[in-house]
């Protein structure tokens, strides 16, 4: 695998995780320190996915395949829907990205497709060659995209308050939907 091929991988991987971030990152308060350890979090559950999937070559690929979708929609389901909640109720303080619990949830609901990539690659690649640059490049895409949406989110959080949190919540509802509509109707 080529650098710019890592990275575009990369790049598709981390797309969750900018989106959820963007939403979360309407109500997260908390400094850069939070701010590096969550990026930090995201990246390595992200890159520990891909590595786990490549390891478990076509085992894990036929369960992720066939239940990601209902992984993914059920987690994004109970993040989404908390972060909706708290938006109508109109709290200050959210603990989405606050909690070790949460961020792990969300870590593991953006990174399954991670997972299934790995295997992929282990199928068709026998080698670990390809995944010398593809690991690092997951690693640092994602702790950036995780960067770039907890301050996109922050900034629509102060300027539309629980608006954005409402809606934030429901995007992250329509993505877990949109995750299980795609194993749903793909996979036949």
């Amino acid at each position: 695998m080529k650098l710019l091929e890592a990275i575009l991988v990369a790049v598709s991987l981390c797309a969750d995780c900018f989106a959820v971030t963007l939403c979360s990152g309407t109500s997260f308060r908390r400094g850069k320190g939070a701010l590096l350890r969550l990026a930090l979090a995201f990246a390595v559950i992200q890159t520990g996915f891909l590595l786990a999937g490549w390891f478990a070559g076509s085992t894990v690929y036929s369960f992720v395949d066939r239940w990601a979708g209902w992984i993914a929609f059920l987690l994004l389901l109970y993040v989404g829907g908390s972060m909706f909640i708290e938006g109508v109720k109109g709290k200050e303080e959210s603990k989405r990205l606050d909690g070790f619990r949460n961020v792990v949830i969300v870590g593991i609901a953006t990174s399954i497709d991670a997972a299934a990539v790995g295997a992929a690659a282990s199928m068709s690649d026998s080698s670990f060659d390809g995944m010398r640059l593809l690991l690092p490049s997951v690693f640092v895409v994602t702790a950036l995209s995780v960067f770039a949406g907890i301050l996109g989110g922050r900034t629509l959080g102060r300027r539309y308050g629980s608006g954005a949190e409402i809606a934030g919540g429901l995007i992250l509802i329509a993505i877990g939907v949109a995750n299980l509509c795609t194993c749903l109707f793909c996979s036949r």
